[in-house]
């Protein structure tokens, strides 16, 4: 068994037993959700969070061992690996170790110290090193060179201290010791650049700030980072910070001389290997360690991130669908007119238009007919609404309709438009419509992600869905492929209808690629509808591994084989057939009989391919077939009369729904076209250490207004309904007040915030504070 089988098993707390098995079916082309679901027995049971870990790390250790196998090589090819460095090499198992112990032989460009070995230095280096108790001016003329450029003693000195601190620099043992240091002990700290205050105002809780590297959350931590990219800020590193006197000498120096074993004991050559060891630390080691470690929290800072933006996209693409009903897409707008679309139970547009009931054109009376029309003449019972521009506005209107129309009984809901003008423009909405204007596909798209958001958002880029936190400041690759999890982890759980998916949808499922997707597409206009998922062979490029690994998230509703509409995989037939047979039943007696499926038991129709987790699988799926795992469809209610920012009012109580979690809290839509901030002390009365803890996208809640900063568009809430309202701030003080602050909080968290649950949340001021300006940039 390899020990990156054993290191993985270790780091999940897994057996290896099962990490092999795991390992092996990936190697052989599986996917995620087809293991997660279908081969429990090899796996013990690893769930499809469990799996995704095992793949990343997976590939992290296997580019390690990689790359191990570069350095050992290198290292033999120039002679100098020996037993113990090639032993140490081959046990570390992070990268950052690793590079520490290849550091003095990767090849690089000349260096002083080289330069100064090469005129034939090294000897006096080694000299003044172990024999301090030398005179370093009369050792140094004896080696006086000057055509290799060191014509005094003060130039061989000089070239042999290089020598030493590099070799002190390249320590691996010694790295490790100040790494470790800095981790526990260091802060990054960030200053205003010079004339860039006011250009800058929306860093000022920055412009003098510090915090302690292993504490400093992700929010901060990017914030800080693209404040330095946008040269608003200067960030360096602190490694003692709890040092009073800034010209005392770095307790990291302390450490490099304990590592060598030397002291000061006012030996001749003691003062020069004083400032050689002040100079290692100054000039290499500090500025390596600044760039590593800035380096390693931007990293963890970016992980944090990219798990937030895959957190609420995992629960916005599996919140509640309205169902298969008739329904109404509005998307609203001004000049433009608000567009309107009406889709069929199936998603098939049936009627498209555009009113214009606001100014300039104020057709109120005729919007109102067209819109009754619409309703009446397609049986319309769901009108989504965009929740963009003149949104609430939309939603009056449709209101005042349906109260004079009562015989519509049809529902008006405020829908999460965010992407909808990103799909509208895009390649794939121009196939899917090529004779619809741009701006009437948005309204389709509205009204599709009210039946079925999974089924509408998997058409849109998950990055312009809107939901993450700091997402253009991350990996954009590890963004992209961790997001690309989501939705195939997603997909994979509802099930896919093969009858009526789009291309798009079938992509994601779980072994087709996007050509085999429009290959589906195109056997079904040309064949009709599949009546069973045998046909599925027959479809160019679908081969038994593809079928292998779809066929079990593949629907078929009404086909010639029940099974078809379930999640029992294929292969799995036998089983069933053999359970229907053994008690005197037909297969489709089976389906649906929860007080006859209940008295079955799993051990009885064990064999060799299938234990008993499939079999219990298999009775599960067998009571309720095809059952959707996303929550009931509820909508929020928005209070009447409160339309725009300018309508809210502190103390206000109303309802909303949390569109976006970050790490310093969640974003609630309440109906104003400016979504209000509800700071994470603010969530419960409760400590809370992560906002999902309490909300997920999605989620109503009712939230008390605060503070509202109509110029900055600043909604402050809580879900403390019961907290005080801040005191509010004079306004000749409103424009200092966030800079002050941050000036006096240089070691904990941002100016005007708390974390604590016993402190009123009126005190997590929304106004001119770190997190407001945080969640602005979040939302970029």
């Amino acid at each position: 068994m390899s020990s990156i089988t054993q290191q993985i098993a270790t780091e999940l707390a897994v057996g290896s037993q099962q990490i092999q098995a795991a390992i092996a079916l990936l190697d052989d082309g599986a996917t995620v959700p087809f293991i997660a679901r279908y081969r429990k027995e090899a796996t013990g049971g690893l769930d499809d969070t469990q799996l995704r870990n095992l793949a990343q790390r997976l590939t992290y250790l296997r580019d390690l061992e990689d790359r191990r196998q570069v350095i050992l090589a290198s290292i033999a090819e120039q002679g100098k690996l020996t037993p113990e460095l090639a032993a140490a090499i081959k046990s570390t198992q992070a990268k950052t170790e690793l590079e520490d112990l290849y550091l003095p032989y990767k090849p690089k460009r000349r260096t002083k110290g080289q330069i100064a070995i090469e005129a034939g230095l090294e000897p006096l280096a080694e000299t003044l090193f172990t024999q301090p108790q030398q005179q370093p001016e009369s050792l140094a003329e004896q080696y006086i060179n000057a055509e290799a450029g060191f014509a005094d003693s003060k130039a061989v000195l000089e070239g042999a201290r290089f020598i030493l601190m590099e070799r002190f620099a390249e320590d691996a043992a010694l790295l490790k010791k100040v790494r470790e240091y800095l981790w526990q002990q260091a802060e990054i700290a960030s200053t205003v650049a010079s004339g860039k205050e006011q250009e800058g105002s929306k860093y000022r809780d920055y412009f003098v700030f510090s915090e302690a590297l292993k504490k400093i959350p992700s929010h901060r931590a990017l914030a800080l980072f693209r404040g330095r990219n946008e040269g608003i800020l200067q960030l360096k590193l602190v490694a003692d910070p709890h040092q009073e006197d800034a010209k005392a000498p770095s307790y990291c120096e302390h450490i490099i001389a304990s590592h060598l074993g030397w002291q000061h004991q006012q030996r001749a050559a003691d003062a020069w290997l004083q400032q050689t060891i002040q100079w290692t630390w100054r000039i290499k080691i500090l500025l390596h360690m600044e760039t590593e470690l800035f380096g390693a929290i931007r990293e963890r800072a970016e992980t944090d991130a990219i798990q937030i933006f895959a957190n609420n996209l995992k629960d916005l693409l599996m919140a509640a669908p309205a169902g298969a009903k008739v329904t109404m897409g509005l998307d609203p707008g001004v000049r433009t007119g608000v567009k309107v679309a009406v889709v069929d139970a199936t998603g098939k547009v049936l009627a498209t238009n555009t009113v214009f009931p606001f100014q300039p054109q104020n057709q109120v009376d005729k919007s109102l007919r067209t819109l009754a029309t619409l309703c009446k003449q397609y049986k319309v019972e769901l009108i989504a609404i965009g929740n963009g521009t003149h949104s609430r506005e939309t939603d009056k209107l449709v209101g005042d309709m349906l109260k004079a129309l009562p015989e519509l009984k049809a529902h008006k809901v405020i829908v999460n438009e965010a992407g909808a003008s990103v799909y509208s423009a895009s390649e794939l909405a121009a196939q899917e419509f090529p004779d619809l204007d741009v701006s009437l596909r948005g309204a389709v798209s509205i009204a599709r992600r009210l039946q079925d958001p999974l089924a509408e958002l998997v058409k849109i880029e998950p990055k312009s869905i809107g939901v993450g936190q700091y997402q253009h400041d991350v990996s954009q690759a590890q963004l992209a492929q961790s997001l690309d999890a989501v939705v195939e982890d997603c997909v994979n759980a509802v099930g896919v209808d093969i009858n009526t998916a789009s291309a798009a949808l079938l992509a994601r499922v779980a072994g087709l690629s996007k050509l085999v997707a429009q290959n589906i597409i195109a056997y079904r206009d040309t064949h009709g509808a599949f009546e069973q998922r045998q046909q599925l062979l027959k479809v160019p490029r679908m081969g038994p591994k593809a079928f292998e690994q779809a066929a079990g998230f593949l629907r078929i509703m009404g086909g010639t084989q029940p099974l078809d509409a379930s999640a029992v995989h294929p292969e799995a037939y036998p089983v069933v057939e053999r359970i229907a047979q053994s008690n005197n039943k037909q297969v489709a007696e089976l389906i649906g009989d929860s007080g006859f499926l209940k008295t079955l038991k799993a051990a009885d129709y064990v064999d060799d391919k299938f234990g008993i987790p499939t079999i219990i699988d298999i009775l599960r799926e067998l009571d309720k077939p095809g059952r959707d795992p996303r929550p009931e469809f509820k909508t929020a209610s928005f209070k009447e009369g409160v339309d725009s920012i300018n309508d809210l009012t502190p103390g206000m109580t109303l309802e909303g729904v949390v569109s976006n979690v970050a790490a310093f809290g969640a974003f609630v839509d309440i109906g104003v076209h400016q979504d209000g901030l509800v700071h994470v002390s603010a969530l419960s009365d409760k400590f809370v250490s992560d906002p999902r803890e309490v909300v997920k996208a999605g989620d109503i809640v009712k939230v008390k207004v605060l503070e509202v900063d109509v110029a900055r568009k600043r909604i402050g809430l809580t879900m403390r309904l019961t907290d005080d309202l801040p005191a509010p701030v004079p306004a000749a003080n409103a424009g200092s007040a966030g800079k002050s602050a941050a000036k006096t909080n240089r070691k904990g968290a941002p100016a005007r915030t708390s974390t604590s649950p016993n402190k009123p949340a009126a005190a997590n001021s929304a106004m001119g504070s770190a997190f407001a300006d945080a969640f602005a940039k979040a939302k970029k």
